[in-house]
């Protein structure tokens, strides 16, 4: 639990940020790939990791993106946080442009459809991501923006 403790206070740094953008998308995309979706970095860790495969907004090329989450119901919920970039990561980009994808927890695969949560909804998932990764709040000061909170739907 300490080692956990840790890295959600190492969130709130700037380098660590900048390390990892680069170094946890690979990381983890090439670990949930190679174990067919059974392992992933850090399991048990603060934050669970969710395979998100979109089609790219402008090549209309697939994509897979390694995302933490949270659950809701029967949904999941991820956040355009971009380790605290001023601009919205890709992947949130394209699923505005086009919000069927898919997600892989584990070995499960399923269709998903996205949404940007608003209002009320989107506060109390916001507050609830916060609990799991309080580095949030300091990527919204860091970016200026109003992260968007996505909710992914079972299709």
């Amino acid at each position: 639990m300490a080692r956990w403790d840790s890295m959600r206070k190492l969130g709130h740094k700037q380098w660590f940020a900048n390390v990892m953008k680069h170094v946890a998308p690979r990381v983890d995309r090439t670990v949930i790939k190679l174990s067919g979706g059974r392992l992933r970095t850090g399991p048990g860790g603060p934050v669970p990791t969710c395979l998100l495969t979109h089609t790219g907004r402008k090549t209309g090329r697939v994509r897979e993106t390694p995302l933490g989450y949270l659950r809701d119901g029967d949904r999941l919920v991820v956040i355009g946080s971009n380790w605290g970039q001023p601009n919205d990561p890709a992947w949130a980009l394209n699923l505005v442009a086009n919000p069927r994808a898919k997600v892989q927890v584990g070995r499960k695969r399923w269709d998903v459809v996205a949404r940007v949560t608003g209002g009320e909804e989107r506060d109390r998932l916001w507050s609830q991501a916060l609990q799991v990764w309080p580095a949030y709040d300091t990527y919204v000061k860091r970016s200026g923006r109003n992260i968007k909170v996505f909710s992914l739907d079972p299709a």
